[in-house]
């Protein structure tokens, strides 16, 4: 008699979507945590050029599960570093075929060497990772209703909350 063992199905994978919903439940959205379990590293260094906000690069030694880290611009505010480190953190999901191409620097204007469109799309899954709907308006039911303290709470700059909400910005 023969004995079959029955292999136990490794668990699903989560989807990106799947991890980023996980933290917007409540703000700040932890976005460094977002990063991570997608097996990418953060790092906050100093750049040779103070208009380089943040990149993304094949990290080989660092690197997270994913063999890729995050690296933003240590001197610029909190909120900027939070949205480079989504920024990054799009083109990781929506770009990466290119990644593995080699490294992807962005300036302070989040220009690098892919098309406006695919800068456009990195903004766009930016901003919806930091400040998404739901939360946003969970927080103005909750009575917050200031452009100002809505950013804060999210924790992200006055003209990406206004830029978020279709505020013109001057």
């Amino acid at each position: 008699m023969s004995v079959v063992r029955q292999q136990t199905p490794a668990a699903p994978q989560a989807t990106p979507g799947q991890i980023i919903a996980k933290y917007q439940a409540s703000a700040p959205v932890d976005v460094v945590a977002i990063a991570h379990e997608l097996g990418v590293n953060v790092w906050e260094m100093h750049f040779a050029s103070p208009r380089i906000s943040g990149k993304i690069f094949r990290d080989p030694l660092n690197g997270g599960p994913s063999g890729f880290s995050i690296a933003v611009n240590a001197g610029e505010p909190s909120g900027r570093k939070r949205f480079t480190v989504a920024h990054e953190v799009a083109h990781f999901i929506l770009h990466r075929a290119k990644l593995e191409n080699g490294d992807l620097v962005d300036d302070t204007m989040y220009r690098s060497g892919l098309s406006d469109d695919e800068e456009k799309a990195a903004n766009l899954l930016a901003a919806e990772i930091l400040m998404p709907f739901s939360l946003t308006q969970q927080l103005v039911n909750e009575g917050i209703k200031d452009v100002d303290l809505l950013a804060a709470k999210l924790q992200v700059s006055p003209t990406a909350m206004k830029i978020r909400l279709g505020i013109q910005v001057a």
